[in-house]
């Protein structure tokens, strides 16, 4: 990969959050090797985690897939020190980084991040020094471009952006459904990164795979369109389209995912002009849903003192509006058994306060009461 952010032409990252499952729970390793290789084949080369991806699996995973089978030039890595999950004082959250150099093998970072960074925790950040002990890791060769991964509103960037011009990059959730969300802000947070010169890494091109298996009316616009081409293309071909880009993440489960990606992104061509005109339909078409835009990353479940599965429940209230068919209450008991249910929320707040999305969680929870019924 080029060392000049953002001119590398292969756009596609591999996002290591949701990676293939064994029915016991544990990481599926050798399909995610094969997943590895097959995108390293392709002229795939950068990889993202963090500390806190599957309490550490996720890190594990990418050594055994691919620090301990390629060579250390073949590929570039990024993660993530969360100052505010997994840890308590600031030894523990820069522990972080050591225990992350040791988990993946690579014996350095390519990027490195200061994880989600929001209204509610990035004071974190500067109480646990964590911006100068990242430069000093910089510095000492073991990071090579960092920043941090944002999920807040745009005046909160611009004054980061302002009080550390050091950072290299900016991860951004960008994707179709977003770009004019003032609950996410990807448009105005996109133009701040390049206003600041820093270029941008995209998460959650597909919103936790929403824009995967879109809504109806979503899908009706791109089968309308002709192209063949499966719903996450239209959602990853949009965002790698835009500038000033270093790539798009996408967290693939399977194989077959890594295979579709891989078929349009290898030799990627941005958006025609027809096709950001099929793009602005479908924005329409989900304008006007009203469903729970919920990407799964299940932060808001961490300190959830009840245990409720919080997004679970949430793709059931948003399968049962799609599909008439759908079994609610048979589906509702099925994640919920054995964990919180809708109607047990205490209303602390706490799941609010860490949603990256912003979504009015609790009053939502209450709704999804009738779900139990």
């Amino acid at each position: 990969m080029s060392d000049y952010l953002g001119k590398d032409t292969f756009k596609l990252g591999f996002g290591l959050m949701r990676l293939p499952k064994n029915p016991d729970g544990s990481i599926d390793i050798p399909q995610v090797c094969q997943m590895a290789d097959r995108f390293l084949a392709e002229g795939g080369t950068y990889f993202d985690t963090a500390y806190v991806y599957d309490d550490g699996r996720s890190e594990a995973a990418f050594k055994a897939a691919v620090a301990d089978r390629h060579p250390r030039e073949s590929y570039t890595i990024c993660t993530k020190l969360c100052a505010w999950l997994q840890c308590h004082d600031e030894q523990s959250a820069k522990q972080q980084f050591y225990t992350s150099l040791e988990r993946t093998g690579a014996g350095y970072f390519d990027y490195y991040l200061l994880h989600a960074v929001q209204r509610n925790n990035y004071r974190k950040y500067d109480e646990y020094h964590i911006w100068d002990f990242i430069a000093e890791q910089k510095a000492k060769g073991l990071v090579k471009h960092w920043g941090f991964s944002f999920h807040a509103d745009p005046e909160l960037l611009e004054e980061l952006l302002t009080a550390h011009p050091e950072v290299d990059f900016v991860q951004l959730q960008i994707n179709y459904a977003d770009w004019e969300n003032p609950g996410v802000a990807a448009r105005r947070n996109w133009e701040i990164c390049k206003a600041h010169g820093k270029a941008v890494t995209v998460m959650e091109p597909v919103k936790g795979g929403v824009l995967a298996d879109p809504i109806p009316a979503v899908k009706r616009v791109f089968d309308e369109a002709g192209n063949g081409l499966s719903y996450a293309s239209w959602a990853i071909r949009y965002v790698a389209s835009l500038d000033n880009i270093i790539t798009v993440l996408s967290g693939m489960s399977s194989l077959a995912q890594m295979e579709d990606n891989l078929s349009y992104m290898k030799r990627f061509q941005p958006l025609s002009e027809q096709e950001q005109q099929v793009i602005a339909r479908a924005q329409e078409a989900l304008n006007a849903d009203k469903s729970i835009p919920c990407t799964a990353c299940h932060y808001c479940t961490e300190g959830c003192p009840m245990g409720i599965p919080i997004p679970e429940i949430f793709t059931v209230a948003n399968r049962r509006k799609g599909s008439p068919e759908f079994r609610t209450v048979r589906e509702y008991n099925i994640v919920t058994q054995g964990k919180g249910r809708a109607s047990q929320c205490v209303q602390c707040g706490q799941c609010e306060a860490a949603c990256p999305q912003h979504l009015p969680i609790i009053s939502l929870l209450e709704k999804c009461r009738e779900l139990e019924k």
